[in-house]
């Protein structure tokens, strides 16, 4: 029996199982039983936005998987690509006519088949992404709040420590405002070296998953920028009732205090 129709491309996941570091190039494997001989590996493209392995698949000629595969006539899917923007309503137009007479439908039966249009998929893409935006958003509020809580506690803590420091500081001539400002740079510096940590280990993680996973990913300093300015902000908000207590305190009591 003469095999020599049945090809098929491998993407890498298939051939790095099937063959490790060998070359498949003219190798035959089987698939269902049928003898197929590999004629080419697909560029490795990694992971899909939605976790899909894209080197997973293995591609063949459709009329031998209709008549040696799977038994059938038809057709699944049929994906088809318009020459520009302008033209993808009149191509479906087109699409939708053709089908209904090759189906011999009657003018008042419905479509038995499904036409997708690329907008509805990036629609759907869209919709997903911003569930996710808005998840992550929660998470890093979250996040942010339960820091901003830590830091307004050690804070707090250091007020309470240092209560004869800054006693002598306003004995000496220190203001209520000196006071504050110094103990809100301290929140905001303690903020902000957590915010650094936070954002080397994201860069960090990023180029871990990208690695592993094939994904491509950027950082754009835009990012790092806002991730400062939140740092900031949290430690000027949740600081600002310690340094407040701090300012407020009784310089007498202050220096009385044990």
């Amino acid at each position: 029996m003469d095999y020599a129709a049945n090809v098929c491309l491998l993407g890498q996941t298939i051939v790095d199982a099937l063959f490790g570091a060998e070359d498949p190039l003219g190798k035959t494997i089987r698939v269902k039983n049928l003898p197929c001989k590999v004629i080419g590996v697909l560029a490795a493209k990694g992971q899909s936005a939605f976790g899909q392995d894209q080197d997973d698949v293995l591609i063949m000629p459709f009329t031998t998987v209709q008549r040696k595969i799977k038994g059938i006539d038809w057709l699944d899917d049929i994906m088809c690509s318009a020459a520009s923007g302008e033209a993808i309503a009149p191509a479906e137009r087109q699409i939708t006519s053709l089908l209904r007479e090759r189906h011999h439908l009657r003018p008042d039966e419905e479509d038995d088949f499904n036409l997708r249009h690329p907008a509805d998929i990036a629609q759907a893409s869209a919709q997903s992404q911003r569930v996710l935006t808005l998840l992550l958003s929660s998470i890093a509020s979250i996040s942010l709040v339960v820091g901003g809580i830590g830091i307004m506690n050690i804070m707090l803590v250091s007020v309470t420590e240092r209560t004869r420091e800054i006693g002598l500081r306003m004995a000496v001539g220190a203001t209520e405002e000196n006071v504050q400002a110094q103990f809100l740079s301290e929140a905001v510096m303690l903020s902000l070296l957590g915010g650094s940590l936070g954002v080397l280990a994201g860069v960090v993680g990023s180029s871990a998953i990208s690695n592993a996973l094939r994904w491509p990913t950027q950082i754009p300093p835009q990012a790092i920028l806002i991730a400062a300015v939140f740092s900031m902000a949290v430690g000027v908000v949740f600081g600002y009732y310690p340094a407040r207590k701090a300012a407020h305190l009784d310089p007498i009591e202050a220096l009385r205090y044990e």
